[in-house]
């Protein structure tokens, strides 16, 4: 076993927690002397003190461990890329400077997208159109952003959502009549169906909730919890979404919404009955979706939030993707780097996805950095309902490092050992570090490009030998 050094977040959780080194010291059973030498990283983090600081602070290991570092250093590389490609920083000092002091890693961030979203303005501007010094980020990648910090999981949402599924009797087959019954009992509320293009609508003065003759059963189901959560847990919605959010702002309403589907997901999936399904089932995704009735996407999503301290499940990242490359969901628990710029990469699965509709996908991808991570993806097709009209296709995909594939039934026959099985993506073609990519779609960042009228490559984009 490698030894630890994580001075950095060691420190930073005893200050959130309001401990001093003294207390700290005391509750560990070691010298303040000790404790100090490991915050600045003159000793490593032994096991036994590590086994204690996860009792003390209810976090995993690996919280403290290096690899926790990995999603912050690829959010630096992408925010400072052309300082990167300039030679102005390297790659260890980033992952130096992410592994140390992370809150500085994160504000550096900031200031990068900022630059780069002020660059973008200023390139409108020269294309004619009017420049807005004050333009917001949308409030959907707000939200998105929302959630990837919180790794996709809300404990005391879960814990609130799988407590009201205990006390209103929610099991397999019997969702949608406790959550009819309930919402009739606690809150007057009735149901009623709805032909029209709508697929739900709550109207609060007659507490009537219409749901669309369209929905299926597992569609109904989660409608029906959403609505029991924006009732019962009005209020905790709100102040969660508060803490990124002002109060009467897009974002905050947005997000509401989006804590609202979260505890629908809970409720109709506790999270220590499914965590236990899906372990036995090998997060089989399909053998879920029949033993709950629910849609693909819904219990790709659930798998994604299984991160509750001690009880554990694999921890996924969770994409939703159409054909055009446009990603209108991402989550994750795990260090995949989603890109912000460029698109994604075409050679990832989930594109191969579109080519066979309704088979699952499996694919071996490494990323520029070495990590490796096992992705399925499927495609999904939804239509309104007549003919003629035009429906949406997304491909969904699921994906874990590949120290967890194992766990997964669809490792089954591959080498995940071997480097060979394994497909090169990257972040995007515009911060991509692979030069010699053959379906690169654009010209990489701060990198002379070599141009020779006498000579072509089979790489759409060569560039210069680097001589610094």
């Amino acid at each position: 076993m490698g030894k630890t050094y994580a001075g950095a977040r060691l420190r930073r959780l005893r200050e959130e927690r309001r401990m001093s080194q003294a207390e700290l010291a005391r509750v560990l059973a070691i010298s303040p002397s000790y404790l100090n030498q490991m915050e600045h990283d003159s000793r490593p983090l032994t096991v036994p003190v590590l086994l204690r600081l996860t009792e003390v602070f209810g976090v995993d290991p690996g919280f403290f461990s290096e690899h926790d570092t990995t999603r912050l250093v690829a959010d630096l590389r992408e925010a400072l890329a052309g300082e990167l490609a300039e030679g102005r920083v390297s790659a260890a000092e980033l992952a130096e400077l992410a592994g140390r002091t992370p809150a500085v890693a994160e504000t550096l961030i900031s200031l990068g997208r900022r630059n780069q979203r002020l660059a973008e303005r200023l390139t409108g501007a020269t294309d004619g159109r009017a420049p807005d010094p004050d333009q917001p980020r949308s409030p959907h990648e707000e939200i998105r952003d929302f959630f990837y910090r919180r790794r996709n999981y809300l404990h005391d949402t879960d814990l609130a959502a799988e407590d009201l599924a205990a006390r209103i009797g929610i099991r397999p087959g019997e969702v949608e009549r406790a959550l009819a019954a309930r919402l009739a009992d606690q809150h007057g509320v009735r149901l009623t169906g709805d032909p029209g293009d709508r697929l739900h609508h709550y109207d609060e003065p007659t507490r009537t909730l219409h749901l669309s003759t369209r929905l299926r059963p597992g569609q109904r189901a989660f409608r029906l919890a959403t609505q029991l959560a924006l009732l019962e847990h009005g209020d905790a919605l709100d102040l969660l979404a508060a803490e990124d959010f002002a109060p009467g702002t897009a974002a905050h309403a947005l997000a509401r919404i989006g804590i609202a589907h979260y505890f629908a997901a809970a409720l109709v999936l506790p999270y220590r009955a499914f965590h236990t399904a899906a372990e036995e089932a090998r997060y089989d995704i399909e053998r879920l979706t029949d033993r709950y009735g629910l849609g693909y996407e819904t219990v790709c999503h659930r798998l994604s939030t299984l991160q509750r301290p001690r009880l554990r499940g694999v921890p996924f990242s969770f994409v939703r993707v159409d054909r055009a490359g446009n990603m209108s969901k991402r989550q994750s628990a795990t260090g995949f780097h989603f890109s912000r710029a460029g698109g994604t990469c075409p050679l990832w699965n989930v594109y191969e996805a579109f080519a066979a509709p309704g088979r699952i996908h499996v694919q071996i991808a490494e990323m520029p950095d070495g990590q490796r991570y096992l992705w399925t993806a499927r495609a999904l097709t939804r239509h309104r309902g007549g003919w003629g009209e035009p429906g949406k296709t997304f491909a969904i995909g699921l994906g874990c490092e590949i120290r967890h594939a194992h766990r997964l039934v669809y490792s089954d026959g591959l080498d995940l050992a071997s480097g060979s099985a394994a497909t090169p993506i990257g972040m995007g073609c515009r911060v991509c570090e692979r030069l010699d990519c053959p379906q690169r779609a654009a010209p990489p960042l701060g990198r002379e490009l070599l141009i020779d009228q006498n000579a072509s490559t089979f790489v759409p984009y060569p560039v210069a030998e680097d001589t610094g």
